[in-house]
């Protein structure tokens, strides 16, 4: 099937790209086809079933179908086309829950993606309270889940995003900070947090590697979501000029040494939402399915300067860059590096920052070879710090699609992921 390809207007993936013998920066030297990693999409193929397969096409816009019509994962849901028993296994599991469920059933239309019952917000605890006494802990559970969990730097790594020394260093700074109505160590809760947001387990896989009820795990989440995002702001520092100068790389230092900062807009896709308003203000055509879309900034040697909130998918990287308030950070005497994509020439101007992006051609003129060079040289630099970015979505919460019980948290999310990155640890070796 080497020439499968994605037919959603607009997305681009095909096979061949997914198979790219390209580097994977988590288990390197490896390439992607050698990797243990799951694959990023799959393709599925047209439905069967008549009722399936209308609506397929109805959704896809298409009335003439092509002989052989497959669709990347990337606009499912759960990463695969729904089937019709998740209907009746939802109902099921509902009625074994060891706790009250509500009864009432709402009806969802053809646009609405399904729930995944592990992902959602524990809805029994909106019915009646039904007290019932604690039993004690036995003795093999009163240990931290996270003494058996993480053995090495490969474990931590795995699980957190970060090296076991960074993360035990993290719990104690946070230590202090922990809500004290919990029952589950600290250690179990900051991890079961951090392993929801670097795999994106959902809540009831989580609860039952930590050995407590899903709702607990929601609450325990949400909770540390709150908290890291207040006390890792200090990991997200916009560095003085004269250490941004004293810690370039090679590759900065022959053309671009007063590059201050590397910008670039990035996305992550969102479980589709019921309102139909927030469909529209987060639709991407780009992604052809609902994002959020944020500006990162990070300094040559690949350190995290400043991530922006979330804006709705449909916002030009314009406007991002003008209201997310980067261009404050900004001195006279800067430059900036960026992509074609950054039509920002005239802010910068304003504040006599000086804009490095790519040459392009107009009006069906070529390059000349001095552009050319200059475009090279650009994308050289460049490597180091798109490196950074791809740490960033090494964070499976952002390179998947967020929970929609997530969603309000997305602005919190970001600053953690982005100070874990600057926490992982040296990402460019001074030879570079």
């Amino acid at each position: 099937i080497s020439g499968t390809c994605c037919v959603v207007r607009g997305c681009t993936n095909n096979q061949r790209r997914l198979w790219l013998d390209e580097q994977c920066f988590e288990h390197a030297p490896r390439t992607k086809r050698e990797c243990s990693c799951v694959q990023r999409y799959t393709f599925h193929r047209l439905p069967t079933d008549e009722e399936a397969r209308r609506m397929w096409l109805k959704n896809l816009n298409l009335k003439r179908p092509p002989k052989t019509l497959y669709v990347c994962s990337f606009h499912f849901v759960d990463k695969k086309p729904p089937d019709k028993k998740r209907r009746v296994l939802r109902r099921i599991d509902s009625s074994v829950s060891e706790e009250p469920s509500s009864t009432s059933v709402h009806s969802c239309d053809a646009q609405t993606q399904w729930v995944d019952p592990g992902m959602e917000e524990h809805t029994y605890s909106k019915g009646p309270i039904i007290s019932c006494s604690m039993s004690t802990p036995s003795p093999e559970l009163s240990h931290p889940v996270a003494d058996g969990m993480l053995q090495s730097d490969a474990d931590s790594l795995l699980y957190t995003g970060i090296p076991l020394v960074e993360f035990h260093t993290l719990v104690s700074c946070l230590q202090p900070f922990a809500p004290t109505t919990s029952s589950v160590p600290v250690v179990d809760q900051i991890l079961m947090t951090l392993m929801k947001l670097r795999q994106n387990f959902v809540m009831a896989d989580l609860a039952r590697r930590f050995k407590t009820s899903q709702s607990q795990v929601s609450k325990t989440v949400g909770q540390w979501i709150d908290i890291m995002s207040e006390h890792m702001k200090d990991l997200i520092p916009w560095l003085p000029r004269e250490t941004i100068r004293a810690t370039l790389p090679q590759a900065f230092k022959e053309q671009f040494s007063n590059t201050t900062c590397v910008v670039d807009c990035s996305e992550t896709v969102l479980q589709k939402a019921k309102n139909l308003d927030s469909r529209s203000e987060s639709y991407s055509h780009y992604y052809a399915s609902n994002t959020v879309k944020y500006v990162v900034a990070i300094s040559p040697s690949g350190i995290i300067m400043f991530i922006s909130d979330a804006y709705g998918g449909k916002c030009s990287d314009r406007y991002i860059t003008q209201s997310s308030g980067f261009l404050d950070y900004l001195r006279a005497g800067d430059e900036v590096m960026g992509d074609r994509g950054f039509t920002i020439r005239d802010l910068l101007e304003e504040r006599r920052v000086n804009l490095i992006i790519p040459a392009f051609t107009r009006k069906g003129s070529q390059l000349t070879n001095e552009e050319v060079t200059h475009t090279r040289r650009i994308a050289h630099a460049r490597i180091h710090v798109e490196r950074a970015i791809r740490r960033l979505k090494v964070y499976k919460i952002l390179s998947q699609t967020v929970p929609i019980n997530l969603v309000p948290k997305i602005d919190k999310i970001l600053k953690i992921c982005a100070g874990l990155v600057n926490l992982r640890g040296k990402l460019i070796s001074s030879e570079k």
